[in-house]
């Protein structure tokens, strides 16, 4: 007898805390795992939720325990994994029954799978937050038609985090692959955050000569302040942190080589399809590809000397020229979706998108509720060109422009605050000097140029000379 409102496939870390979350929300769930032991166990550890929880041993079980038109919600690996899923559910599901992949799916399989004429219905979610944020309320960024989202928004809704305003952070992005779209944009601005961040911890750390517990206590001032947002929050707890084996701050054990599963590479890849600068995530996957490289860093060091040197800072500059990072590093990213929302015509809603961003997710910040403001007032509008933000940046520029001044000068790897502080530079500056690269290449190319004068020739002497 069909019991279950929604089914689930694939528990683990993510999959598990999803389908709790969708239990205590009220919603009887059925779940499937590849691995039977893992299935009973989740049930068995359910607590007071294992009323609302089905364990199936088989997809067919599975099937037979939703209520048609039936919704499952895929949390198995992005790539074939998914694509067998589907194989194995189709001949399982009627065309009224949905399949909702909330993976990190690369939103180009996500499209491929909405074209290729599945026999039941298809979404593609974004699902941000981690364990915690999947757990108690994920913000959730849908992909599909309407009609299909609307089926089971009420348990988005329900399940998703909640702003301060009581509003839930889960919404429609737009058709297709839009979802996975704007949360692999999200995961590339949470490469670019972390990154910034970590780049400030290195000049307090390396330049200042603070220890853990001071840096701590900077954050911590921060997170109380324009900068409160998630990622600060926790900075301040993993430098307070102590390493039960030694007593040493925990940051000061851990080696300095950063992981990735690739979703910020891949926003770094599509933004060049997209012809989308968003150099500060650019910068922030290099430094976890150049991370990565530790034996080459180790002989780098040895032959040309431990390149930190000192530095007279002030933590309130710091501060500014994180205020300053973070906003160009949003304007990027916002940026880059307009063009994204364009090319696919996908009509994304930009301060919807920032309003999902207020929590839950890893990126949640108190500037986005002032970001979903601006770009509602004038979503086509530059981010840096809102009243609000343009006064926080002339304020915090300055700051910017000491830190990676000093820092570089001293010998301090920043890559991200610099690639923004160029942007910025970049993008006020009427006349640049790309003319000259227009000359090289009608010079060596004849691919001509436009003229400020107005004069009708598009090409320089050069090719007129004997």
């Amino acid at each position: 007898m069909a019991q279950a409102q929604i089914g689930l496939i694939g528990l683990g870390t993510m999959g598990a805390a999803l389908a709790l979350n969708i239990a205590e929300k009220g919603f009887p769930i059925a779940v499937w795992n590849r691995t039977t032991e893992v299935t009973h166990r989740f049930a068995e550890t359910a607590g007071e939720l294992a009323p609302r929880v089905i364990a199936t041993d088989t997809l067919e079980a599975l099937v037979q325990a939703i209520t048609p038109p039936r919704a499952i919600i895929l949390m198995v690996p992005a790539g074939e994994a998914v694509d067998a899923q589907l194989d194995a559910l189709a001949p399982l599901l009627g065309p009224d029954d949905l399949v909702i992949d909330a993976g990190n799916a690369d939103f180009h399989d996500t499209n491929r799978r909405d074209e290729a004429g599945l026999p039941f219905r298809f979404l593609g979610m974004g699902v941000s937050g981690g364990e915690e944020g999947a757990r108690h309320g994920p913000a959730i960024m849908g992909g599909g038609e309407a009609a299909d989202w609307d089926r089971v928004a009420p348990v988005m809704t329900a399940i998703a985090a909640r702003a301060d305003d009581g509003t839930p952070c889960a919404a429609r992005m737009g058709d297709a692959g839009a979802g996975h779209f704007v949360k692999m944009v999200h995961n590339g601005i949470e490469y670019a955050d972390m990154q910034m961040i970590a780049e400030v911890y290195g000049l307090m750390r390396d330049g200042m000569g603070l220890e853990a517990q001071a840096i701590s206590d900077i954050f911590a001032r921060w997170n109380e302040g324009t900068l409160s947002s998630y990622l600060i929050e926790i900075s301040a707890k993993v430098t307070a942190a102590r390493d039960p084996h030694t007593g040493a701050a925990m940051p000061d054990v851990i080696l300095d080589r950063a992981g990735q599963k690739g979703t910020g590479r891949w926003t770094a890849i599509e933004a060049q399809h997209l012809s989308a600068p968003i150099p500060v995530i650019e910068a922030a996957v290099m430094a976890r590809n150049v991370s990565a490289r530790l034996d080459e860093r180790q002989a780098g060091q040895a032959r040309f000397g431990a390149a930190p040197g000192p530095l007279s800072l002030e933590a309130d500059a710091l501060e500014q020229a994180l205020i300053a990072g973070k906003i160009l590093c949003y304007a990027q990213g916002f940026t880059m979706i307009a063009g994204a929302s364009e090319r696919f015509g996908w009509t994304l809603d930009l301060p919807q998108i920032a309003r999902v961003w207020r929590a839950g997710c890893i990126i949640r910040s108190t500037m986005l509720n002032d970001m979903a403001d601006a770009l509602a007032d004038d979503p086509a509008r530059n981010l840096i060109m809102a009243p609000f933000f343009a006064d926080l940046i002339e304020r915090a520029i300055p700051a910017l422009r000491q830190v990676v001044s000093q820092g570089i000068a001293a010998g301090h790897a920043l890559p991200a605050l610099a690639s923004g502080l160029m942007w910025f530079d970049m993008m006020r500056t009427a006349r640049g000097t790309a003319n000259m690269i227009q000359a090289q290449r009608d010079f060596f190319g004849a691919h001509g140029f436009q003229r400020l004068d107005g004069i009708d020739d598009s090409h320089g002497p050069w090719g007129r000379q004997a």
